[in-house]
């Protein structure tokens, strides 16, 4: 699985990076490691190739071309960007990658992707920590030294054009990711997802965090050891992966947003909130809230959504098809009337026909019984859920009189006690008729319905309020669900009737029941 990682840099001196690609270097302080004599060890193996350079005089080539450009002449610019591929290291014994085939595979990505920039293209097959991943290391000078022919991710009308600079836009990190996972499908080399986001987003800079903290800690670790004490911590953690652990343990236990926001704060101390459809978390140890985007696609309102409604037993994960009813020819009039319009029927029926043939494949459905059970369960799931709906609705609606009447007896409350030690209450009662009758009115629907249960308080009863109305928007998308689903096993039944109808003899239809 190739990765792909993006480094800017404003460091002025380009001879840098050809020292850091050549040379070995310490992974914790960045330094270069020497010999015996203080000199620089050369790594034990890389390929190394130059776009529109030579590789040893990269560094001056890239300084003349934007003095003539007059670019890159403020320490703030960006000078040059690092693109690092990562390939997967099972791809070395189980697809036969080399140092080698992965340069040249690399090299003619590089000539796609930056056509008109200096470029150093080196590949490493040590990989990091001597974790023997093939990687190879693309840096490119910011400004471009050649104009080049528009690409589709170019979103300014100079982009192209000698003399401006790269632009490491969404759209062509997209587009880079893209050909990076064309090119290990096309030479079979292992590749995931790169234009999904990440499940677990860790960053190189939370990465490295872990890496030195734990060192620090297990020097503290051990010192504490040698006094004879044992560690409180062994394990040094981000405050990011701290959230995720937490989240973790905590969503697979909850039933809604609520009860995970108050499991969340009192084992953990972690306040989440929901803004703007996402999920914030903060840290005890931090003033500032860290967003869903910035922990994992895991972490996010619409995967902790399905994690809360896992502990309902109706509650289901319904991916959409694009299944459309088969057209009948022979009633449609327009197609009888316009041959063209008729053919391209008949091409839009196949296709239907075969995305049916596929469903029924995809669901294990081998027979016409086995076709009408599905569609019977899926029907009772609807209704099950529908009651939900209808239940939960009728419990807002009865609480809603509830909250309406339990407000206007306590509005009007100091009233009538105003009323019943009033001197002259006829007077008092025609002054204030309506504030008077509209208390009697919710005092006695009040005596009636809570069948003399002491009068909740507005708090409590909108709390309630609150709860129900998540179980009742968690059934409405369970419904939905259910009823897309009915509608396409429908869709699928009548299908069906129209493959059999048509694609069989007038003899065997009756008789053959096998899809």
């Amino acid at each position: 699985m190739a990765v792909l990682k993006h480094i800017k840099s404003r460091n002025a001196n380009y001879s840098d990076a050809i020292d850091y690609l050549l040379f070995q270097h310490d992974e914790n302080t960045g330094k270069k490691i020497l010999d015996e004599s203080g000199r620089p060890i050369l790594r034990e193996a890389y390929y190394i190739d130059g776009l529109l350079c030579t590789p040893e005089s990269f560094d001056k080539e890239c300084e003349i071309t934007n003095k003539i450009f007059r670019k890159n002449q403020k320490a703030s610019d960006i000078k040059s960007h690092h693109y690092i591929i990562s390939y997967d290291p099972t791809d070395v014994e189980e697809c036969g990658l080399t140092g080698e085939k992965a340069q040249a595979l690399s090299l003619a990505l590089a000539k796609k992707i930056f056509p008109g920039y200096q470029a150093l293209v080196v590949t490493h097959t040590d990989g990091h920590n001597n974790s023997g991943n093939i990687h190879t290391h693309i840096v490119i000078n910011s400004v471009r030294k050649y104009t080049a022919e528009r690409s589709p991710y170019m979103s300014q009308p100079h982009d192209h054009e000698a003399g401006y600079k790269h632009r490491a836009t969404d759209k062509f990190t997209k587009y880079f990711k893209k050909e990076i996972m064309d090119m290990c499908q096309e030479h079979g080399l292992h590749q995931i997802d790169l234009l999904s986001p990440a499940e677990k987003k860790i960053t190189d800079k939370e990465y490295r965090l872990q890496k030195s903290g734990q060192k620090k800690l297990d020097k503290i670790n051990q010192e504490i050891i040698d006094s004879g004490l044992k560690p409180a911590s062994e394990k040094f953690q981000t405050q990011k992966q701290y959230l995720r652990d937490a989240i973790d343990e905590c969503a697979p236990v909850c039933k809604n947003f609520e009860e995970f926001q108050s499991v969340l704060f009192e084992k953990y101390q972690i306040s989440v909130t929901d803004h703007r459809g996402r999920y914030s978390y903060l840290h005890p140890e931090r003033n500032k809230r860290i967003t869903e985007r910035t922990l994992g696609t895991r972490y996010g309102k619409e995967h902790l959504k399905q994690v809360f409604l896992q502990k309902d037993p109706l509650s289901i994960i319904f991916v959409k098809s694009h299944l459309r009813l088969v057209v009948d020819l022979q009633a449609n009039i327009k197609a009888m009337q316009n041959p063209a319009y008729a053919n391209k029927v008949k091409i839009t029926n196949l296709k239907q026909m075969a995305n049916t043939i596929i469903y029924l494949q995809k669901h294990d459905i081998d027979n016409r019984t086995s076709l009408e059970s599905a569609y019977a369960a899926s029907f009772m799931q609807q209704q099950k859920a529908q009651d939900q709906v209808t239940n939960l609705s009728l419990q807002i609606k009865d609480l809603n009189k509830q909250i309406r009447y339990t407000g206007q007896y306590l509005t009007y409350k100091k009233v009538y006690a105003t009323f019943l030690n009033s001197k002259n209450k006829g007077l008092y009662r025609k002054n204030h008729t309506s504030e008077i009758q509209a208390y009697e009115f919710a005092r006695d629907w009040l005596n009636q319905n809570l069948s003399g249960n002491t009068i909740p308080s507005l708090k409590k009863l909108y709390e309630k309020k609150s709860s129900l109305q998540i179980s009742l928007d968690a059934y409405k998308d369970i419904l939905s669900d259910c009823k897309s689903q009915v509608l396409e096993l429908d869709i699928v039944r009548h299908n069906v009737d129209s493959i059999l109808q048509h694609q069989m003899p007038s003899y065997l239809k009756s008789h053959n029941t096998e899809l």
